[in-house]
């Protein structure tokens, strides 16, 4: 439908009237879709171990300055009893590639949540597993999985991440996901160390061929302790355009307003649904640990409860023409399967 050439056009300009007949002509396919709609998710930062090495992340394995936490099945349960109460009907659990969270920890967690809220939608966020480790989440319960590729380009992923991790294999885990049925998420950062306009070309392509349900577009946002800290943050309005083109491309995506949009912006998360977002995902982790989970520097909202968190997003979405939906907020394709 776009040619490589247009989607570069866009991908690069700066001109204030061709980003607003974009994000204009975002907006009018989200809203055909999804009218005025934004979807919460509650989320869950459970762990901020992990054994990966990524040269981008702050709680990568060899950072040796963060401190490390992990909640236990009880502290998860309770997010989401609180989640509950404020009338979450998803639940996000997102972690670092934790090896003390085997398969039996998390079908025992998605068991105990499932069999608490069954009519509830169930996201992980955990990393490259294996078919069998998948399989063995989805058959306890969990409904979707996040797993951002951050980047569709081979060698620029090869210069984001340790020699072990390979694109191939976060790709495949990707298209293992769909197989299974999962709602599956993928997404990139934009701006990120060494990253051309033909990467991101490559990252809408990639999207177009995986067709995922969710898309999640944020900037990169150096972090202090890694081999990127030096590095400029990523372009507020570069994402916002990537964020429009993918609404373009995927009509009927559920596409998130990032925690990082609103870090580089105090309007961040807002342009982004001006661009074509319609899901926020506030923050429902333990007060005491969510400065913890810092994947890069300055992240918002670390201070507050969860009621705080969901309050103070409604009122500004409303501010903004939008209307707040404590809804699962299925894809349409899914919608009557997930219920079933």
């Amino acid at each position: 439908m776009y040619s490589d050439a247009e989607l570069l056009h866009f991908i690069t300009t700066e001109d204030p009237a061709e980003m607003e007949e974009l994000f204009s002509a975002a907006r009018e396919i989200r809203a055909g879709h999804y009218g005025k709609d934004v979807y919460f998710r509650g989320l869950i930062e459970f762990t901020n171990y992990c054994k990966n090495d990524c040269f981008y992340c702050g709680i990568r394995g060899s950072n040796k300055n963060v401190k490390r936490y992990r909640l236990s099945a009880e502290e998860i349960l309770n997010c989401c009893r609180m989640g509950d109460l404020l009338g979450y009907k998803t639940f996000v659990l997102q972690g670092g590639e934790d090896p003390y969270f085997t398969d039996d920890r998390i079908v025992e967690i998605v068991q105990l949540i499932r069999k608490e809220y069954p009519d509830h939608a169930i996201t992980l966020s955990i990393g490259e597993k294996s078919r069998q480790s998948y399989e063995a989440y989805f058959e306890a319960g969990a409904n979707r999985y996040l797993l951002r590729h951050e980047t569709a380009n081979d060698d620029h992923y090869k210069k984001m991440h340790p020699e072990a991790m390979k694109l191939s294999e976060r790709k495949e885990c990707l298209y293992i996901l769909k197989e299974i049925g999962y709602q599956v998420g993928a997404g990139f950062m934009v701006g990120s160390p060494f990253q051309t306009p033909e990467c991101l070309l490559e990252d809408l392509r990639f999207l177009e061929d995986l067709k995922p349900h969710m898309a999640g577009i944020g900037p990169f946002i150096p972090q202090a302790d890694t081999p990127f800290a030096h590095f400029r943050q990523g372009s507020l309005n570069q994402t916002l355009r990537m964020v429009a083109l993918t609404r373009l491309l995927l009509p009927d995506a559920l596409i998130p307003a990032t925690t990082a949009l609103g870090t580089i912006d105090p309007k961040g998360r807002e342009k982004g649904l001006l661009s074509g977002a319609n899901v926020v995902m506030p923050n429902l982790s333990p007060k005491a640990v969510r400065k913890l989970y810092a994947l890069y520097d300055n992240k918002i909202c670390t201070g507050d409860e969860a009621a705080e968190c969901r309050l103070c997003m409604e009122g500004r979405i409303r501010g903004y023409g939008f209307e707040p939906k404590m809804v699962r907020g299925d894809h349409p394709s899914l919608q009557l399967v997930a219920m079933s």
